[in-house]
Parts: structure tokens; C-alpha cells; sequence
């Protein structure tokens, strides 16, 4: 399998999107979860189609998405996804949100597994619903579940868990007993977890990725799951998200929600995503090239800033950084910025007792890894 090559600085740089758009030209950017790669061709050409045709309407019924994602996921983890309860939303946040308001009302809470996705205190907070924090254990840099301290949130009264399945911004997969021990206690105490499963495409062979739905009965009693083809096949602007359920009684909570949930999706994104599903050599050889890049940026982080804690993460693009020893300041993230001109996500978005973590993105080329490194060691 031939890997992907990340395209030139230069080229990067003609980008409209925020990861390019949003620093000064002279800034390294590797904090926004987006890749450095092209798309696969028969997502560019299915757009290329559309647009030659002027096909720039509204989204209307579109079964190719089921079809395509129930194939994958069963190919992929031999799970068998009910294309009739498979519902498209903008994107993985308004899933989220838009299922949750037929779960939850203001001021109940949800928990959530610090470290976590920093969008998901956003997404709470549109909610008018209050965080449970259960952090994850953490052992040197491996983050697992923290199972007591989730059943004490269930015991008092959480009404959703949002659960980052595969985890970002740690790179943990979190296993089928694991996940299968949460189903059981969500059922015991009343609680719906929902599973963001965006990044599980992008779990590498040494691990094996369980949709949470997957798991058994139970979970598909308690558990909503809502994913995207945006993070695996990188075209999060096209915007067009699935919820997923195998339970009639959440197959009947999606059906009523706000009809807007399925029209604010993108024509262009559920029919890119419906393509991508069928974009599988792409996708291994982009794994090909993030498996390099992971272990690539270890051997950088080994020979010029040893004290950089890394683990390699299991999952995804986005490596989990401690840069305590460095002794850069309350916000090692604002401080690379701007005495190093390159950009990362500050560890504190995702739980407030990381402050001197950063997320790096390694979904580029080795050079500008390499450059992004070399900037680090000049002001360490």
C-alpha cells in the first residue's frame, strides 16, 4: 500500500479553510483536525460532477449514505448498521446536541471523560446542562475509562454520558468490556450514553475499534451513536454527519426531531460522505502515512526534546503532548505561538488540570513536522 504525500507548505497555504486562514502567514499551524492530504478522487470528481451540473440544492432523500455507511461498518468491524435508522445532521456537534435536547432539559447533567474533545463542554453548555466530570486514569501517558468515578456521576443523577469513542485528544481506544461494564451501568442507573465515534476509521492494527452499538443488547438500549466520514476522509466542510441508532425507541426519538436536523445538512457533504464510505484504499494508505508520521514524530521528539512526554497514540492524527519540563510558562500552547511562530491546541481546552499539555497535529508531511520540532527547540 503506496502512503499518502502531504502537499507542500506553499499549496497549504493557499487554503481557505480556518486551519490556514487563521494565524499569520509565518505560523506553523498544527492545532485544527484537519489533514494535509488530498482528497480521495472519487469524492473530488462526485463534487466536480455536481458542481458541473449546477447541482447546488437543498439535501433532500439521499439512501446512498445509509447503503454506503452500513457496508463500511460492517466490512470494517462486522457491525450490521439498519440503513433505516441511520439519520443525516450538518455535523457530529449538531447530532449531538439535537438528540440530546429529546433526552435532556436544562440544568440536567451530562458527563464527559476529561481529557475530552473541548467541544463537547460547548455543545453542553448550548444545552443549558451542567458537566460531571469523571477524569480518566491515567497511567505515565495511557488514559483508560475510569469506571467508579463514572458510576458515582450515574449514581447521582447524569442523565447522558458523552462518550469520545475513539478518544481525542489521547489517541485511546477503549475496549469491548470497557464499553460493554458502561452499558450495563448505563441501563442499571437510567443513563444514554452517546458514542462520537468520528475518529474510529482511523484506529491503527494494533488495536481493534468497537462501535459502541456493537457491543451488545444492552448497549444498543442505552446508546445513540453519531459519527462522520469528515475526520477519516477529511472533508469536515462539506458538513454532513449520521446518527445512528438500533433501538426503535431511539429510532422514533431521531424521526422526531426539528425536520431542520436533516435540511441544514449539505447537499455536497452527505453525498461526498456516501462516496468516502466507498473510498477504502484511500483510507488505508492515509493510515500508512499517519502510522509513519506517529512514529516519525516519536524519533524527532526522542533525539531533540527528550523530556516531551508522548505516548504514540492507538488512534487518529492527534498526538498528546506533556511539556512540563520545558518550563514554558502557564500556557505552553501561547507561548510556542508566539516565541515560536507555530500553533498547537493548549492542553487546558480539554481538561483544566493539563495546562502545560499541547495537541499536535500530525496529519502533514515530515518536513513541516520536522520544522514545527525545530521551532520548539530554539525557544526551549
Amino acid at each position: 500500500m503506496q502512503p499518502l504525500k502531504a502537499l507542500p507548505l506553499t499549496e497549504l497555504q493557499k487554503r481557505l479553510s480556518t486551519k490556514w486562514r487563521g494565524f499569520p502567514s509565518d505560523v506553523l499551524p498544527l492545532p485544527v483536525a484537519e489533514m494535509d492530504f488530498e482528497i480521495a478522487e472519487p469524492i473530488r470528481n462526485q463534487l466536480i460532477e455536481m458542481l458541473n451540473r449546477s447541482d447546488t440544492g437543498y439535501l433532500g432523500s439521499i439512501p446512498e449514505l445509509g447503503v454506503n455507511l452500513a457496508k463500511f461498518m460492517g466490512d470494517r468491524w462486522n457491525w450490521k448498521v439498519d440503513t433505516d435508522q441511520v439519520f443525516p445532521s450538518t455535523d457530529v456537534g449538531v447530532g449531538m446536541v439535537e438528540m440530546a435536547r429529546m433526552v435532556v432539559k436544562p440544568g440536567d447533567h451530562i458527563l464527559v471523560d476529561s481529557p475530552v474533545y473541548h467541544n463537547f463542554a460547548n455543545w453542553i453548555n448550548e444545552l443549558k446542562c451542567h458537566i460531571v466530570d469523571a477524569p480518566m486514569k491515567k497511567d505515565g501517558l495511557h488514559y483508560t475509562l475510569n469506571i467508579p468515578l463514572i458510576e458515582a456521576g450515574y449514581k447521582n443523577g447524569v442523565k447522558i454520558h458523552f462518550l469520545c469513542n475513539p478518544q481525542n485528544p489521547t489517541g485511546t481506544v477503549h475496549t469491548k468490556a470497557e464499553l460493554a461494564e458502561l452499558a450495563e451501568l448505563a441501563k442499571k442507573y437510567g443513563v444514554v450514553i452517546f458514542s462520537d465515534e468520528i475518529h474510529a476509521p482511523l484506529t491503527y492494527s494494533e488495536n481493534e475499534f468497537v462501535p459502541f452499538l456493537n457491543v451488545s443488547q444492552t448497549a444498543r438500549e442505552v446508546g445513540i451513536t453519531v459519527t462522520a466520514a469528515s475526520k477519516a476522509w477529511n472533508i469536515a466542510g462539506l458538513k454532513c454527519a449520521t446518527i445512528i441508532t438500533q433501538h426503535e425507541k431511539w429510532a422514533q426519538t431521531a424521526k422526531e426531531m426539528p425536520p431542520a436536523v436533516h435540511w441544514r445538512a449539505s447537499l455536497f457533504g452527505a453525498f461526498a460522505a456516501a462516496r468516502a464510505y466507498e473510498c477504502v484504499d484511500w483510507l488505508d494508505a492515509c493510515l500508512v502515512t499517519l502510522d509513519e508520521n506517529r512514529n516519525f514524530l516519536k524519533t524527532l521528539l526522542s533525539e531533540q526534546l527528550p523530556n516531551v512526554g508522548y505516548r504514540i497514540p492507538n488512534n487518529s492524527y492527534l498526538a498528546w503532548l506533556d511539556m512540563t519540563a520545558l518550563n514554558l510558562g502557564e500556557n505552553p500552547a501561547e507561548a510556542l505561538l508566539e516565541k515560536g511562530r507555530v500553533a498547537f491546541n493548549a492542553g487546558s481546552s480539554f481538561s483544566s488540570t493539563h495546562s502545560q499539555f499541547i495537541r499536535l497535529n500530525f496529519a502533514t508531511s515530515q518536513e513541516i513536522l520536522t520544522q514545527a520540532i525545530d521551532r520548539i527547540v530554539k525557544i526551549a
